[in-house]
This record gives structure tokens, sequence and C-alpha cells, in this order.
């Protein structure tokens, strides 16, 4: 399979070296930008970048403007990296269409992780389609689950649960970011229907239901060791 294509954007030469040598270590092919007017060119002209790391702060044209000219055009999921954790700045990169938003400093791991998670969740990632961890084999296509090669009966929220925590495996996810995507919308009920659903997958589960790891006034996180 060929190699996925990443853009990363960013005026400093070192936060792009960091970047693209984590993602090489992971088997991503990677293209650097060094500003945004580049950033734009490079990405029409290539055709086939499968997601874009865009830093906000740049000279000649703002991540803000690059993810407006890209998102005219394309849906290939942009990550956006800020120095700033300002709210307002979020709210606008969302309303852009920005799909994750990471604030400087980072771990290096992490942002690979949330790249593999964005790209399995929009299918680009390799078999896309059916996810293993651990013993558990997730079928999207045919909304099946296996443990240990035992087919598991899951309600379809349980099925929706699972599925989101092995996409974004080793990534602590809080409950109100699960409610979002598993539920599609914004919930303004009680919170704790998450934890009803967890506790109802773990019991099906068995002992791999001890991968759902408890993250204490958070919320939950996938391990694929028990």
């Amino acid at each position: 399979m060929d190699k996925l294509k990443v853009l990363v954007v960013d005026d400093e030469s070192r936060m792009r070296k960091l970047v693209k040598d984590f993602l090489l270590k992971s088997n991503y092919d990677v293209i650097e930008a060094e500003d945004g007017v580049q950033a734009v060119d490079i990405f029409f002209a290539q055709k086939d970048i499968a997601l874009v790391v865009l830093d906000v702060m740049m000279p000649k044209m703002d991540g803000f403007q690059v993810c407006r000219e890209i998102r005219a055009h394309s849906k290939v999921p942009i990550i956006m990296l800020t120095a700033k954790s300002d709210e307002r700045d979020e709210l606008q990169g969302f309303e852009l269409g920005v799909d994750e938003y990471i604030s400087k400093p980072f771990s290096p791991k992490i942002l690979v992780a949330r790249i593999e998670a964005i790209l399995r969740r929009t299918n680009q990632g390799a078999h896309a389609g059916v996810m293993k961890a651990g013993g558990i084999e997730v079928n999207k296509d045919a909304h099946m689950v296996k443990i240990d090669g035992r087919d598991i009966e899951l309600s379809y929220k349980e099925f929706e649960l699972l599925t989101y925590f092995m996409e974004n495996k080793g990534i602590a996810l809080s409950r109100e970011k699960i409610l979002n995507h598993v539920w599609n919308y914004d919930y303004f009920g009680d919170a704790r229907t998450i934890d009803t659903h967890v506790k109802k997958l773990r019991s099906k589960m068995g002992e791999k239901g001890e991968m759902i790891k408890t993250i204490w006034g958070m919320g939950y996180k996938f391990e694929d060791v028990v």
C-alpha cells in the first residue's frame, strides 16, 4: 500500500522537523511548507494529500485563511496547531472545518496518534473497515464484533462506542467529546448516560472490558492491554 501523504505547515523549521521525524517513523510520506501561501500552492499542486497539520500564526497567510482556501475545495482532515489556548481561536477553527485542535507545546507521539485516529475515522487508514486490538476485532462494514474469535452481540450505541474507543486508542477522551462523536449532536442531558453504556459494554466484553480505562473526573481511554 502507498504511504499516506501528510502536509506539515509551520514557519518554524525546528517544529516542522520534529513533526516530520515522528511521522516518517510511523511510515507516512511528509511534505513541508513554511508559510500559508506555500501551503496552499503545494496542496492544490499535489492533489493526493491525506491530511494537513497546520500552524495558526504564520507569515503571508495565517492558518485560518489557509483552512478557508482548502475547505472551499476539499474535505481533507486538518489538524490545527496553536501557541495560544484561546477559546475564540478554537471556535473559529472548528467553524472553518478544523478536525482537531492541538496546543503547543505538545507531545509528537500524541499528534501522531491523533493523525492515525482521524485517518481511521475518515476511512483513509489501512484496513479501515476492520480494526483489531488485543484480541478484539471490529468490522465496521458488517457491524460485527469478535473477541478472541467469538461473536459478541452489542447494541448500536455500544458498537459505536467501542469503535470510537478503538479509533482513538491511547487518547484520553472526555465524556463531552464522546457524547458529541458517538451521539452525533451536542448533548445537553446527563453525561452519566456514557457511564451506563460503558458499564454494559464492559460487561459484554468480559475481561477485555478492562481495556476501557476510567480517567476519574474526565472520561475514558482505550488501551489494548488488560
